[in-house]
């Protein structure tokens, strides 16, 4: 029973990242045709989209009646992003380096979203007029990443004669793309709990850390690419991205749906270890750099926080 639980959720994992990857591509193309400017869908496409597996399964947990796993998901994947993603970047990259002042938006912003957060799920539940709080302020962070940018920036809508052609294929690629999302979500949520169950153990210490770890793919894929590249700012910006949109939407739309209650291991460990995590990410940051042995730093404090998840040590 639990080796076929286990199956089911890589299975299920693969079959969402897949999904988020096709589909992502999909709504990029259709942004573009729509005469949407480069930059407006990098923002908001393709930064959301990296964090589509999180939300659909946030949404999943929340109509299976599970959503203690929504707060658990978001911030063991922003905890992932940081010390996994940024830490396998910088030891693939040797280094990363932004070419950007990172102090002026992309840490201010953090900072500022990162505490809303907390104001919100310090009494241990996050009630619906505190996600849409929460929605809000991703709408500000949006309007203010999109207007408060250097002018050299492609703000202007994309041309007719540049826009890609839309095809019938493009439009069956975003539907596969979408099916493979909602069927993904559907089972790893159904394994989750079927693991949970085996292992005595609580659903949301295991999404706070293999559902947040296999969520996190697309931008663990996005950001090493990236760094091997040497195109290190996409691998922070990307990071900057996600981890905004994880506790600012994928908290803030399932929580319009239903109260969103925090169990003891997210309180008690995944939050800390957050607010931790982040501060540690923010110092590195200052210096608009992450040296290799930072990266390592980070890939061990990342192994000692699954430790403590499930009580090795």
């Amino acid at each position: 029973m639990l080796i076929i639980s286990i199956l089911i959720f890589i299975a299920s994992v693969l079959v969402l990242v897949k999904g988020a990857d096709v589909f992502l591509g999909s709504a990029e193309k259709l942004g573009l045709a729509a005469g949407l400017s480069p930059f407006v869908v990098g923002v908001v496409i393709v930064g959301a989209g990296t964090s589509f597996p999180e939300l659909i399964s946030s949404l999943v947990a929340v109509l299976k009646d599970v959503p203690e796993i929504v707060v658990a998901n978001a911030v063991g994947s922003n905890i992932a992003n940081i010390l996994l993603i940024i830490g396998v970047s910088s030891i693939f990259a040797k280094s990363i380096k932004s070419k950007t002042n990172l102090t002026n938006l992309e840490l201010p912003i953090m900072a500022i979203t990162s505490i809303i957060f907390l104001a919100t799920v310090w009494d241990g539940n996050i009630k619906k007029v505190e996600s849409f709080i929460l929605l809000l302020t991703f709408l500000v962070f949006v309007t203010y990443s999109i207007f408060n940018k250097p002018s050299d920036k492609p703000k202007e809508p994309v041309k007719e004669t540049n826009r890609p052609k839309i095809s019938v294929k493009d439009i069956a690629l975003l539907g596969l793309g979408l099916a493979g999302l909602v069927f993904g979500s559907k089972y790893l949520i159904e394994s989750v709990i079927d693991i949970s169950t085996v292992l005595n153990l609580a659903p949301a210490a295991v999404s706070v850390v293999a559902v947040a770890l296999g969520t996190s793919l697309p931008e663990l894929l996005v950001s090493i690419k990236a760094a091997m590249k040497g195109s290190t700012d996409v691998a922070l910006g990307n990071v900057f991205g996600s981890n905004a949109f994880n506790i600012l939407m994928v908290i803030g739309i399932p929580g319009l749906f239903s109260s969103l209650p925090v169990d003891v291991v997210t309180m008690t460990i995944a939050i800390p270890a957050f607010i931790a995590v982040t501060l540690i990410f923010i110092i590195s940051c200052f210096s608009n750099m992450i040296h290799k042995w930072e990266g390592f730093m980070y890939l061990i404090l990342y192994l000692i926080f699954i430790g403590k998840v499930f009580s090795i040590f």
